[in-house]
């Protein structure tokens, strides 16, 4: 009996068609109040409204395959991009249903009004395709997939349950990565916003031997080859040293909960630490990792293997951020401890005051002794946006006024740092990963690693 209810009446629902006629049927029998003869109308129409529920009942109920609901997605997603979601919908009813779809998304997506509507001809199939951004890292499940079906007629609605139940791990921004990827590899990193930098110098490493353009250095003029080009100028040119060690080091204390954008600023350090990394390796350099708040996280030595990405991606996957400050002296006991080749140092962490910066910056200045420290902090948007407006009445000034003092805090932030020889970029959430890059080549174009 279970069995019965579950297959025939459980999935059974109405269309609105239904309830208007169903309305119109009732309208009749209080209208037969006053005259006799509507009340045999009433009769007739309810009748012939409970056979055609029965015939659209049949119809879609006792079809021996009805529709059929695939959904296909990649392994993994990526944290802070369109993710596409593919649903592949067969129908195998002989005449046109009209569907609703009810896909049950993660609920870190937070959904509740996700609906995808079409209509399907006879035997026919159609592919639907749906977009999530994820802002946080970690497991996320897809369940069920709801179809709602009617017909023609529409007075009864068909619930079609198929069970999909999928887990997709949401990795830091891997889309990002692979564009970054496809610009380092074809040194083509300026059309991601990267400048060009006019190297300072000569490295070891010798290239190539190209023509003389204006700005070229005129120590560089290769002589010979001048002579043998007939009066074209010809220079050396130089490659960037390797080998070089970098490693990004992210607090994850609580300066770094602070959400922008739906993602906190752990996520944006994350996502930048992959490109970065990527970039890294590409150019030849060893890349490592370090992750710390009151206690050490992770620590992964520098190298330039061909599973360090992987390994890398592994490590940043799940990540958390924690509640208690982070301890700076701890971090500066380890890179003394375990790096002992000069280093570049990329710390992403947080500076909301000069008396934060003050409390860290003793070991901050420590680690600049023997490593090239690059320190990354926020610029808070929201306080730069409270500038911009216009100030009115007493309220907004105020709040004006103590939006502007952060904001020259934080630049004031850059010159103490400036002062004690430590390399700074104040930064935009969305512009981090850019500007990171960007640093990182200018500071290898300049030989200062």
């Amino acid at each position: 009996m279970k069995a019965i209810f579950n297959k025939y009446l459980q999935p059974l629902f109405f269309g609105r068609r239904f309830y208007w006629a169903l309305v119109v049927v009732i309208g009749v029998f209080m209208l037969s109040y006053t005259s006799t003869f509507l009340y045999r109308i009433g009769q007739l129409l309810l009748l012939f409204l409970a056979v055609m529920v029965l015939i659209d009942y049949a119809i879609l109920f006792f079809n021996r395959k009805s529709i059929t609901a695939v959904r296909h997605l990649a392994e993994r997603f990526s944290n802070g991009d369109e993710n596409k979601v593919e649903l592949e919908i067969q129908s195998h009813y002989h005449f046109r249903v009209w569907l609703r779809i009810i896909d049950e998304i993660p609920v870190q997506f937070q959904r509740r009004d996700f609906l995808l509507k079409t209509s399907l001809a006879g035997n026919a199939g159609e592919r639907l395709v749906y977009k999530l951004r994820p802002v946080e890292r970690g497991e996320y499940i897809f369940h069920d997939i709801n179809v709602f079906v009617k017909s023609p007629l529409g007075l009864v609605v068909r619930r079609i349950l198929t069970p999909q139940e999928q887990l997709i791990k949401v990795y830091p921004s891997f889309f990002a990565l692979r564009q970054f990827e496809i610009k380092a590899w074809s040194n083509n990193l300026s059309e991601a916003g990267s400048r060009k930098i006019r190297k300072i110098g000569h490295s070891l490493e010798f290239e190539q031997i190209k023509e003389y353009v204006t700005g070229d250095d005129i120590r560089s003029i290769n002589w010979k080859a001048t002579a043998r080009k007939g009066g074209q100028i010809m220079v050396n040119n130089f490659m960037d040293e390797r080998s070089q060690q970098i490693y990004c080091v992210i607090d994850k204390g609580r300066v770094m909960k602070m959400p922008f954008e739906g993602m906190s600023l752990l996520d944006y350090a994350i996502n930048a630490t992959l490109i970065l990394t990527r970039v890294a390796l590409i150019k030849q350099d060893k890349a490592g990792l370090i992750t710390f708040a009151d206690q050490i996280g992770q620590f992964l030595p520098a190298d330039r293997k061909a599973a360090q990405m992987g390994n890398v991606l592994e490590t940043l996957y799940n990540q958390q951020t924690k509640y208690l400050e982070t301890d700076f002296e701890k971090l500066y006991a380890l890179i003394r401890g375990r790096i002992n080749q000069r280093s570049l140092i990329v710390l992403f962490t947080n500076f909301e005051s000069m008396d934060g910066l003050q409390r860290q910056l003793p070991y901050i200045r420590s680690i600049a002794r023997n490593h090239l420290v690059l320190v990354v902090f926020f610029e808070n948007t929201e306080l730069r946006q409270l500038t911009a407006t216009d100030a009115n009445d007493v309220e907004s000034i105020y709040v004006k006024t103590i939006a502007e003092k952060f904001m020259h805090e934080k630049k004031q932030i850059v010159k103490e740092l400036q002062q004690h020889g430590i390399i700074s970029i104040l930064t935009a959430p969305e512009d981090l990963t850019i500007n990171t890059v960007n640093k990182y080549l200018e500071l290898k174009a300049r030989q200062a690693i």
